[in-house]
């Protein structure tokens, strides 16, 4: 297997986007982590699963941008049409890798270094990015021999792979960081030293996935495919009276044709790990895309795939001259059904419900973009309105930083109403001058009223903290520590109770951050 990489392909698409250059040190984050970095970035001690706050703080001249599939696979269309153009049985790991198997093409062009020169030079005329090529049994062999631009002989898998980090296990997508976390606990610091494990002893000592991962480091295939004829009816087909030609179409026409895609292969008890989406335009041009998963497709992801390779057809430079007007989505290669793992609550009555609300979601998306609809997820923070993210409809809900330690977060009950804008507030002591807070916590004197936005002035009857936030960089950002207190007010009818902010120093402007009711 031959397979093409193009390193820190997340930032090269964003800074595709942004207009940054390919030498500037940026970072792709997501939930507040680094998902990826450029090579200045990493020269400063930046690194994948790094929180933004250290990020920063190791590069104060880092450059931000947030994760979006949907640029990243849009973007790599023109790479993988380059790849296409010079070799057949071209297949998308994921945005940034493609695989190919090497004997044809490399019995035709002279070898596999003339494949490998020839791949890399098209994909920097044709595209303008930068590739590494490896190549080895197997794609997990390869994809690594790609990050160091290694041929490995044939046979020769087991002996490349055994000095390897063991972290090597933790691909972008495979999310095993636990387990490659317990294994350097237990002293298994190399790829070599896992594989040497007995089969048997790996399946009754970690969970299932380390016996996938035991396959790997031993350089044999991640799990042997199914091999019986499929039916025919298990192809989905959709034709359209109206050609696709806008993206919002596409995302739309993506959800229904993945849902079906999954229903028709659940229905027989197998699940899709190499799918080739079939596009054909009004004008009769057919433009075909397989893409391979490390892991099973579930309904959504089949969705996700169609939606980029649409995106990427429809927006790329060598665009069909017209619209689609069907769409194809073949099985290339099937498992047992038990190989993916559903959900408690994906049948039944709540689900029904659930899905007519999902379609409707989605289907509002369809109409305004895919930016029209959201969802709030409750995340990591110190204050109420850090702790809310918005998350785009079918993107993943996962807060990554919830349960991690957040020094000067506010404790429980958190406040019913944030005002988008905190209004001001003027909180005096008891000789009518301001309170002010000191780095060490500590208030001037105790707040004695408090007068909202030039309302009325009410006396306090009770107050709590200060809770202090200090800012990961003071020093190059320019900003201040600052102070939170709860108050309660003394009011005509009821008692009213106020979460108020200001920042530490001789000049304090205090805001209303939260009212509790």
């Amino acid at each position: 297997m031959l397979v093409l990489w193009c390193p820190d392909w997340p930032v090269v698409a964003a800074g595709a986007c942004s207009g940054t250059p390919p030498s500037a040190a940026a970072a792709v984050f997501s939930g507040n982590r680094v998902v990826a970095c450029s090579a200045a970035a990493r020269r400063h001690g930046v690194g994948r699963g790094m929180r933004r706050r250290d990020a920063q703080s190791r590069c104060p001249e880092l450059v931000v941008h947030q994760h979006d599939p949907d640029r990243d696979a849009r973007l790599f269309e023109p790479v993988a049409a380059a790849v296409e153009g010079q070799a057949v049985g071209v297949e998308v790991v994921r945005p940034g890798v493609v695989a190919v198997p090497v004997d044809g093409a490399a019995a035709y062009f002279g070898g596999e270094e003339a494949l490998a020169e020839l791949l890399i030079t098209e994909v920097e005329a044709k595209a303008g990015v930068e590739c590494q090529v490896g190549i080895a049994d197997g794609l997990f062999a390869a994809t690594l021999a790609a990050r160091r631009s290694a041929f490995v002989p044939r046979g020769d898998t087991g002996t490349f792979l055994a000095p390897l980090s063991i972290a090597e296990l933790d691909q972008p997508g495979d999310d095993r960081g636990e387990l490659v976390g317990l294994l350097r606990r237990l002293g298994l610091r190399t790829l070599g030293a896992f594989a040497a494990l007995a089969e048997r002893d790996v399946a009754g000592r970690f969970p299932k996935d380390a016996v996938t991962a035991h396959r790997l480091a031993r350089g044999l295939s991640q799990r042997p495919p199914l091999r019986r004829a499929l039916s025919p009816d298990l192809t989905v087909t959709e034709e359209f009276d109206h050609p696709l030609s806008r993206i919002d179409e596409a995302a739309f026409v993506a959800k229904t044709l993945g849902e079906r895609f999954f229903a028709g292969l659940a229905n027989h008890g197998l699940a899709c790990t190499r799918l080739a989406i079939v596009a054909v335009t009004e004008a009769g041009e057919e433009r075909v895309r397989v893409w391979r998963c490390a892991e099973p497709l579930t309904a959504r992801a089949t969705a996700d795939r169609v939606r980029w390779q649409c995106e990427g057809w429809l927006t790329t430079r060598d665009r069909p001259s017209a619209g689609i007007v069907r769409l194809r989505l073949d099985p290339e290669e099937v498992v047992g059904g038990e190989a993916l793992q559903l959900q408690l609550g994906s049948m039944g009555r709540d689900a029904d419900a659930a899905e007519r609300a999902g379609r409707a979601l989605v289907r509002i998306q369809g109409l305004l973009g895919p930016d029209a609809v959201f969802t709030p997820l409750l995340d990591g923070g110190r204050g109420p309105a850090e702790r809310v993210r918005l998350v785009p409809w079918g993107e993943p809900r996962r807060a990554v930083a919830a349960d991690q330690p957040w020094p000067g977060r506010l404790p429980a009950p958190s406040p019913t109403r944030v005002p988008p804008t905190p209004p001001p507030a003027a909180v005096l002591d008891a000789v009518g001058d301001v309170v002010r807070c000191t780095e060490r916590g500590e208030l001037s004197y105790p707040p004695s009223t408090v007068a909202v936005d030039g309302g009325p002035t009410r006396r306090v009857l009770g107050s709590a903290g200060p809770w202090i936030v200090h800012p990961a960089l003071p020093a190059h950002r320019g900003e201040r520590p600052t102070a939170r207190i709860q108050v309660v007010l003394e009011g005509a009818e009821d008692d009213l109770a106020l979460l108020l902010r200001a920042t530490i120093g001789p000049d304090p402007e205090w805001r209303v951050e939260g009212v509790y009711d």
